[in-house]
């Protein structure tokens, strides 16, 4: 059985869906070393109090520019935007496409997140749907779009069969580590 976990904000940023993925991974990593996990999160850069950009963290450790404000090189004009966002499309698949590779000793993939900036890769989403064909357990993040429409592509992972959507707010945000750790718990122990 395949249970994805969807965390997803009323706002595009700063709800708290990544340092919820992160707090629900250090769970399972305390309580289950030998987990095999695989997958990648993305982190805000800040300078002082303002956002210039984000990373893709791999669970490893690894890093590298998947967004900026402050890059400016001739390379850098060709990239897709987001907002005042410039996108590194080839920094983030070097990164994140070779952590979606499904092995057969992976007991879960995390994805933070399956969103605009991530999408401009044409390789990402039929990576993603591997991964959801795999029947391997997944925790992902989508956004909620401002606009009230999904950003194309998100609707079909939220309406998967095995997803749980789950509505996260900064009044919910404790409640609902608890809930989804327990869950992945529960199906990992169970697989």
């Amino acid at each position: 059985m395949l249970s994805c976990h969807w965390p997803s904000g009323n706002s595009a940023f700063g709800v708290g869906k990544t340092t919820l993925i992160i707090r629900v991974l250090e769970a399972l990593k305390q309580s289950n070393p030998s987990l095999k996990i695989q997958g990648f999160y993305t982190r805000e850069l800040r300078e002082g109090a303002e956002r210039v950009g984000f990373e893709v963290v791999t669970l490893d450790g690894r890093r590298g520019p998947l967004a900026s404000t402050t890059i400016s090189s001739r390379e850098s004009q060709r990239w897709p935007n987001v907002g005042r966002y410039k996108v590194d499309v080839s920094s983030f698949e070097s990164l994140a496409l070779p952590e979606l590779q499904v092995k057969v000793d992976t007991d879960l993939f995390i994805i933070d997140e399956v969103g605009k900036m991530e999408l401009f890769s044409s390789s990402f989403f039929p990576a993603v749907l591997r991964v959801l064909e795999s029947n391997i357990p997944l925790l992902a993040s989508v956004p909620i779009p401002k606009s009230g429409r999904d950003i194309p592509g998100v609707a079909r992972l939220k309406n998967h069969p095995g997803a749980t959507m789950c509505m996260l707010n900064t009044s919910n945000r404790d409640a609902m580590k608890e809930q989804i750790y327990s869950n992945l718990i529960n199906l990992l122990q169970n697989q």
